[in-house]
């Protein structure tokens, strides 16, 4: 019986078609723990550091186990209808901790990494086609921030942090990809809808400045440099990166190539 952990967005763990996930917050934090660490012994003293930070209770090992037993409870309840196995088989006690017993490929998080890393290949062979297939593949898993609805102590702020900006970077990589095929009309919507979700980031303001240059809309690629400049000279009083001025001179110009890919100057 397959068991499915969503950790990229809201967390849900779903055994048979039910959901294991406790209501309470700090159960919730303990299995989002070793859902990540799926496979691997977690301590007992790295799961008090993570859900009580500094401020452990004299009762965190025995608060620790009583949390332990409302996720085994869980797991009984939806392994009620199949015969085999029992909650212990999954959520294992060692000598030091506790340990999810299921495949990583499990968790969504560890699909995405394998489909991220098989995308920034492609990115480095060259492969655009490939590059773009894969990382918008890695790009559907996720359904919201990750452990969206979970208290963060400081290993899943960690991982969260580390998982989002990964993100980032690959929906970068994968429409630089898509420029590289020369789809610069169909980005226009999703690079607008960038730009305003993170008005600082000059990478999507370069490629939705790029989208608009290719597609004959040079004042509209203009105004999305002014509105950038205007945000981080407001906001933490820097101009933006000689590179990003540069591109900004091309399109003013006239100077910028809408067929070098790295759309920057004519040769």
């Amino acid at each position: 019986m397959r068991i499915e952990i969503v950790v990229l967005g809201p967390l849900a763990v779903d055994l048979g078609g039910v959901s294991i996930v406790p209501t309470a917050s700090k159960p919730s934090q303990l299995l989002a723990v070793l859902a990540l660490n799926a496979g691997r012994v977690v301590t007992a003293d790295a799961l008090v550091k993570e859900i009580w930070v500094n401020n452990p209770p004299r009762t965190a090992v025995s608060t620790l186990r009583t949390y332990v037993l409302k996720l085994r409870r869980n797991l009984d309840t939806a392994l009620a209808r199949h015969g085999g196995l029992t909650s212990k088989d999954i959520l294992i006690t060692r000598r030091t901790g506790y340990l999810l017993n299921v495949e990583p490929s499990a968790v969504d998080a560890f699909r995405y990494e394998e489909l991220s890393a098989a995308g920034r290949q492609a990115v480095n062979e060259g492969d655009h086609e490939r590059a773009s297939r894969t990382l918008a593949e890695a790009l559907r898993l996720w359904r919201g921030p990750a452990l969206a609805d979970v208290p963060l102590g400081p290993q899943l702020a960690i991982e969260a942090m580390r998982l989002d900006e990964n993100r980032l970077g690959d929906l970068y990589l994968r429409i630089e990809a898509d420029l590289a095929l020369g789809r610069h009309h169909q980005l226009l919507g999703e690079l607008a809808t960038l730009c305003a979700r993170y008005p600082m980031q000059e990478n999507f303001h370069v490629q939705h400045m790029v989208a608009l240059y290719r597609s004959g809309r040079q004042s509209q690629a203009l105004a999305v440099y002014r509105r950038l400049r205007d945000e981080m000279v407001e906001q933490s009083g820097v101009e933006p990166s000689p590179w990003v001025r540069q591109l900004h001179h091309a399109i003013l110009t006239g100077q910028a190539s809408v067929e070098d890919r790295s759309v920057m100057f004519k040769a």
